[in-house]
């Protein structure tokens, strides 16, 4: 069975989700703010946590943060808020989507089914050490060293990475790389591609040009030989 930690100080809300996700087969764990849930992510496993972003004593965005120091979780953000500056925010923490309220609960479940789905799929992709010159791409501990060095980068920095190494030197569309990574009801647009891609290629450093870009199409993972 897979577990949901559901975060926000609302209880009505934590309890209508929990009877729409308990109704698909999820089990359910509640936090009513997001220092209760950081405490819950030490101690347990979760396949998914949902979190609120306005909450009291740690807003979303930081309980987001903390919990990805702890453990690399999957995370779906609920706010009251739509500006898409929050949503771009929350991407470039490395939550994997972002639902405004008052949201539907049956919709909320399909994306929470998407995400769980996303997640196993690369989990069972992710089972190799792979290694480009002084690159080297370990997709079961989710580390990157360059050069001998481990880098530290955003758990979406992460996932693009290695959707990018497994398709490597095929032709990757924007729209493609924002539905495989993204996923299909992600609201963004070619520029989170674009913005993820620099935050890339920053991190591998010597190693960035390994990315090409295709000019009015997209990128390419090409690992070429260094003079």
């Amino acid at each position: 069975m897979y577990h949901i930690l559901v975060v926000d100080d609302e209880a009505k809300i934590r309890e209508v989700i929990r009877e729409y996700a308990e109704f698909e087969g999820y089990g359910v764990t509640e936090a009513k703010d997001g220092m209760e849930a950081v405490e819950l992510c030490r101690q347990h496993d979760y396949d998914l946590c949902i979190i609120d972003i306005m909450m009291p004593k740690l807003d979303g965005f930081s309980t987001c943060k903390e919990i990805k120091k702890l453990k690399s979780i999957p995370v779906l953000m609920l706010s009251a808020r739509g500006e898409e500056y929050d949503k771009l925010f929350g991407f470039e923490l490395g939550i994997d989507d972002y639902v405004v309220k008052p949201f539907s609960p049956k919709e909320l479940m399909a994306r929470v089914h998407v995400i769980i789905s996303r997640n196993e799929k690369n989990s069972g992709q992710q089972n190799n050490l792979m290694t480009f010159g002084g690159l080297e791409i370990d997709m079961t501990a989710r580390t990157v060293c360059v050069d001998g060095t481990r880098i530290d980068m955003t758990p979406k920095e992460y996932d693009l990475l290695f959707y990018l190494v497994l398709n490597q030197n095929i032709a990757l569309s924007r729209d493609k790389i924002l539905t495989d990574v993204w996923g299909y009801h992600f609201y963004g647009d070619d520029r989170t591609v674009d913005t993820h891609i620099k935050m890339l290629r920053g991190s591998l450093g010597p190693y960035r040009d390994y990315i090409v870009t295709l000019r009015g199409l997209g990128y390419k993972f090409e690992a070429t030989e260094k003079e």
